[in-house]
């Protein structure tokens, strides 16, 4: 199995330590991000979906126009948009784009977050309206002949789109939501379930229950687990950055300098990938090999904020661990968002190939012995 590296783009440049300055679009900016990730050698990146921010789908149809051959993976929140309508916006986008689209389907794991849009369903009607959210999605984009729906949630007549994604047999699924009313959708529907950076335990335990959902299914799926990696020439000087990454990350909450209300606000409740992250937090600040909690636990662990920390080498071979169980999609970003993309094209991502690549090398022969 090969291994896929995502990067994430924004509108304009913020991180924990970098507050964002002037417009919420910045153009120039999201065009020069997003070649740098194609230039780096990523595989695909992701536009996330937040309430207060700009519209993704627009993002990544310019993300597109500044790209030739990285794919894409668009966020998309059920609920907003009657699927019938989705199916077709995104067979359109995966037409203009040549094929190179992909969707992630985030139910929500805030209820002040879906409330500013309107939705008032709780969590686990969040994850029940996907899955038959998703089940129309996948009619919409393979059936030949116009259908008809009554569900618990949506209800139409005649449904039917001219056009049809360019991949086949349809625009791969990418999915996220760890909890309990999660797991079945995801055995369910997922071409690729994404998990935050945890423990390697934790991901052998969560990848063993979605992949349990998705044999009931007679389906296989593939993984993807985010990490925010922190390198350096040296490994002291890794762990050095690390703290003062951590440093300033305090002083900026602490002084009220963070306006992105990503960012601002701590872990939601709701999200058992949140607890998920913080639990990683409570067996201490360095898990497993490289692992880096402080981020998480700093910010109550609202997003992907885990770190690997060490050289180019040294995450690399932490990658490779988290490969063999079976993780064949990393997404990857940076606390110096474009900067770290660069860094990472020159040594990371070509040394976890390599690795991967010798590997698969010595399966095939222990294998063929």
């Amino acid at each position: 199995m090969s291994v896929n590296f995502i990067g994430m783009i924004t509108s304009n440049k913020n991180s924990e330590i970098h507050p964002p300055s002037g417009p919420a679009i910045d153009r120039d900016y999201l065009r020069r991000f997003a070649q740098a990730h194609e230039q780096s050698g990523f595989d695909r990146v992701l536009v996330p979906y937040h309430s207060t921010g700009p519209d993704a789908t627009l993002t990544i149809a310019q993300a597109a126009a500044a790209t030739e051959r990285i794919d894409l993976m668009l966020a998309h929140r059920p609920g907003f948009v009657a699927p019938t309508l989705a199916a077709r916006q995104l067979a359109t986008l995966d037409q203009h784009t040549g094929g190179r689209l992909g969707v992630h389907i985030i139910s929500g794991g805030s209820d002040s977050e879906q409330r500013r849009d309107g939705d008032y369903l709780d969590h686990d009607q969040r994850y029940a309206r996907t899955d038959e959210y998703l089940d129309i999605l996948r009619r919409v984009w393979t059936e030949d002949k116009p259908f008809d729906h009554e569900g618990a949630y949506y209800r139409f007549e005649n449904a039917y789109s001219e056009v049809k994604p360019v991949q086949q047999p349809h625009i791969p699924i990418f999915f996220g939501g760890a909890s309990d009313a999660a797991i079945p959708v995801a055995g369910k529907h997922a071409n690729i379930y994404a998990l935050w950076g945890e423990s390697l335990d934790q991901v052998r335990d969560l990848t063993g229950r979605v992949r349990a959902e998705a044999a009931r299914h007679g389906r296989d799926v593939a993984f993807s687990v985010s990490f925010r990696p922190i390198l350096a020439d040296t490994e002291d000087a890794a762990w050095a950055r690390a703290e003062r990454i951590l440093a300033e990350t305090k002083r900026l909450r602490a002084a009220s300098v963070v306006t992105s209300q990503h960012l601002k606000q701590g872990g939601p409740q709701q999200s058992e990938g949140a607890r998920r992250l913080l639990a990683a937090a409570d067996q201490g600040a360095r898990v497993d090999k490289r692992l880096w909690t402080e981020i998480a636990r700093e910010t109550g662990a609202r997003y992907n904020s885990t770190a690997l920390v060490g050289t180019p080498e040294q995450v690399a071979e932490a990658l490779l661990d988290y490969y063999d169980l079976g993780v064949t999609n990393f997404l990857i970003r940076g606390f110096d968002p474009l900067d770290d993309v660069i860094d990472y094209g020159r040594e990371l991502l070509p040394r976890t190939r390599a690795l991967v690549a010798e590997r698969v090398k010595n399966v095939a022969r222990k294998q063929a012995a």
